[in-house]
Parts: C-alpha cells; structure tokens; sequence
C-alpha cells in the first residue's frame, strides 16, 4: 500500500519507535508515574463527528451561560474598555493585512512595511523617542525584554523595580529573566503612592543594571519625581526603563523628554480590544545611541531606497532568532503582532492629534467624576490623594466582597479588588454620567444595608 507522505499510520509509528529504541508507544511515558496515567482514551466531544451547525449551537448554548453585563466593566488593573472605531476591523480584515506572514521579502511586501513603519512613526511622535520597534507581545513581555536587553549592554543582573508597578509585569519579567539569573530589587512607595526617592536611593549600587517605573503607575497615580529619578541613574551609569501608558501621553509628558533609555508599554487602550485578557501589543522604544539600537528586541521597519533611486521599505537590524544563531539573537518575537501594530496604526490615524487629546481629556475627566461620586456620598476615600488618569484605588468602609457580589447580582463589574476593603477602579469615555451615577447608587445601597443589618 502506497504510504501518505504526511498522514500517520501504523508503518510509520513502528518505523520511529524502532528508531528511538522503543518497544511501543507506552514505552514513551516510562517517566510518568503509573498512578497518574489516564490508561483509557481521551473522552473528548460527543462520541461522534459534528457538523458545522451543531458546533456552531454548543458554543452558543455555552455562551448563553456568561453573565450579560449592563455597562461596560469597571474593572481596574492595567486593561481598560475603550471604543474602537469600525473602520480599524474592516482595515484589519483586508487580505494584505490578515496574514501571519513576516514580510522577508520587501520587494512584494511594501504595503505592509510600509503600515508598519507608519505605527513605528506614531509611536515615536507619542513616545518622543527616536527608535521604535514594529511590537512586542504585551508590556510584561517588554519589561522582560528592556532587562534583559540591559544586561546585555552592561553585563550587571540587578534591577531595581518599584512596589507601585502592575503586579503581572512583574510576574512576567520575573519568569522570562529566571534563565538570566536576574535580580530583582524592590522599591517601596510613599503615603502618597508614589515611588519613595530615599529608599531608592538607598538601592542604588554598582551591581544595578537598570531602574524601572510606571507613568501612571499601578494605582493610575501621576509619578512626579522622575526627573530626579533619571538624573540619579544618569550620575550612577544606570540604564532607565519607563513604562507608559500611551493613551495618557496627550497630558502628560512623554518619556522621552526625561531623557530615559528604554521606554515600553502596551497599546491595548489606543485600537485594541479586551478580548478576555488578549491579544496585546508590547510598546518598546529606546533614544538614538547605537549601543541602544543594536541591542533592540524585536523587528524595526526602515526606510531606505532601492538600486533606482526609488523609496522603499525594508526589515533592518534583523537579529532575531530565525536571522542570527539563537544564543546570539535578542528577541525570538513572532509574527502576529504585525497585525496589531496596523491596528494601533490606523486607531491612530483615525482619531488624529485631537482626537487623542479629546479621548485623553474624557478618560481623565470621567476617572475623577467617579473619585468624588464616591466620596462625597460618604462611601469611603480614595487611599491616595495625587493626581491620577484612569483607575484609582478606593477604600471603603465594608468588606469589598459584599460590594462586589452585589454589583456582579445587578450585572455590574465592579473594581478589582486589592485587599479586604478596598478596590482599583478603571473609568473612561465608554463610562457615561448615568453609568458612573448608578454605579455610585448601587455601591451605597449595599453599604446602607450592611451598616443597618450590624445595627439591627
């Protein structure tokens, strides 16, 4: 019988386990404890073949069991709800963009090169930083790579990081740097919320690689000693990493006007939607100095002109693991992130210069609109009083589970919660007055009846 060159049959299985040495395919799991071993097949589906249809009507009868909310969440923690403009999708859905291939040859890619470079240049002009790359996977996956890519330039292994970052960046950079041997030290944060200079101070040493912090930080607070922070790394030959959300970059001032080295973030708030936590796009961004610029993870689009004099764009500064020998390589970043970097480009593209600051002005009026809803109903305090965009930390007077479970009862998402009685809450232009005020009437409501039932 003529074998198929790729489907498996028993021929063949017999062929690789004679290679390997091995009697049969049980052979293969010697390792795994007997105790643990299914020993009878997977029970997966429904025991037969389905059609389209019925694997179209299961994943809607199991959809069907999702809570509906009313109002989009207000769930705190670095992923927010915004609008995105239809014409970002119906861009997206074009086949020149809707691939997963990486565009080697730049001879029968320039649309894409070209979309490409044009969301290098936004975020440039954003960042007001030199060099951009075409994405990473998220903002952990940045932090991670803005370390390592420290250690690479000055061969130390000790970061300093503050205690007011996203947690989950943390736990990110934490398991991809562990190969690395880095060494993570922790900075403390003041009553206010912001980074404690003096303990940083007191971490600064010859064995630190880089300092990182967050602009907004984790608690949506406004950071205002980082000029102090980038003059002290300077002094001491430290390498500075910022992270941004670039959204609030229409207010405030952009990392490159402190001067830092390295700055990185996430695009999901400017043409990304939350889609259950992902897909994401890294922000990663570093000043002209070639010493930077060669040690870049990631893709660059350049610009550059052809044997005719004709303009053309092309993938630069390949050093990714499918161009350079894998220990040698600085990133082994993926292809699909291109489509996304397209997606920010044309979010960008569609809401302008003004569009931006508009959208940043609504998020931070909205933001504060609820910060004194809240508390000029007498329903707690916000735990820090500086400035802030987007999310802030609240505490209230009663367990915040019992607020919780009475907002998820109404369909309400409500604030992540950080510790017993208090809960990071994200608002912004997707977040009416009516939305904010019922909210505020719903969160009084269940901390009236827990006062009145403690008195009863």
């Amino acid at each position: 019988m003529e074998m198929h060159p790729w489907l498996p049959n028993l021929k063949y299985i017999d062929e690789m386990l004679t290679t390997i040495g091995a009697k049969n395919i049980d052979d293969l799991f010697n390792d795994v404890p007997k105790e643990i071993l299914l020993n009878r097949p997977l029970n997966i589906g429904y025991q037969k073949p389905l059609s389209e249809y019925e694997i179209s009507s299961r994943i809607e009868e199991l959809e069907r069991k999702n809570k509906q909310l009313i109002f989009p969440p207000f769930l705190g923690g670095g992923f927010c709800p915004h609008y995105i403009p239809q014409a970002v999708k119906m861009i997206l859905s074009r086949s020149e963009f809707y691939t997963s291939y990486t565009p080697y040859q730049p001879e029968a890619n320039q649309g894409l090169l070209q979309a490409l470079f044009e969301y290098q240049s936004y975020m440039a002009e954003l960042l007001q930083m030199e060099v951009v790359n075409s994405s990473l996977y998220d903002w952990g996956g940045a932090l991670a790579e803005a370390i390592l890519m420290s250690n690479r330039i000055n061969g130390k292994r000790r970061i300093i990081i503050p205690k007011n970052m996203n947690p989950l960046h943390r736990d990110v950079a934490e398991t991809w740097t562990r190969g690395k041997g880095i060494e993570f030290v922790d900075v403390n944060y003041n009553s206010e919320g912001k980074i404690d200079i003096n303990d940083l101070e007191n971490k600064i040493s010859n064995e630190v690689s880089a300092i990182y912090f967050q602009q907004p930080n984790y608690f949506g607070i406004f950071e205002t000693e980082i000029e102090s922070i980038v003059e002290l790394a300077k002094r001491k030959g430290i390498i500075t990493i910022m992270g941004v959300n670039p959204l609030s970059l229409a207010l405030i001032k952009p990392p490159g006007e402190y001067g830092v080295d390295i700055a990185i973030g996430d695009a999901q708030e400017i043409g990304i939607p939350l889609n259950a936590g992902g897909p994401s796009l890294g922000i990663f961004a570093t000043r002209w100095d070639s010493k930077l610029v060669r040690q870049m993870p990631g893709r660059i689009v350049g610009l550059t002109e052809d044997s005719s004099g004709k303009r053309g764009f092309t993938l630069i500064l390949q050093t990714r693991e499918q161009f350079a020998r894998r220990e040698k390589a600085t990133s082994n970043i993926t292809t699909n992130e291109a489509l996304l970097g397209i997606a920010v480009s044309v979010y960008l593209s569609l809401l302008g210069k003004y569009g931006i600051k508009k959208l940043a002005d609504e998020v931070y009026y909205r933001s504060h609109y609820a910060a004194k809803r809240l508390q000029d109903r007498g329903l707690g305090k916000r735990r820090f009083t500086g400035d802030f965009f987007e999310e802030f930390l609240f505490d209230f007077p009663i367990d915040y589970n019992k607020i919780n479970s009475y907002l998820l009862s109404k369909n309400i998402q409500g604030g992540l919660q950080m510790d017993a009685k208090s809960a990071l809450f994200c608002f912004t232009e997707l977040h009416s007055k009516q939305m904010i005020d019922f909210l505020v009437e719903q969160i009084e409501e269940v901390i009236k009846n827990v006062e009145a039932s403690k008195l009863g």
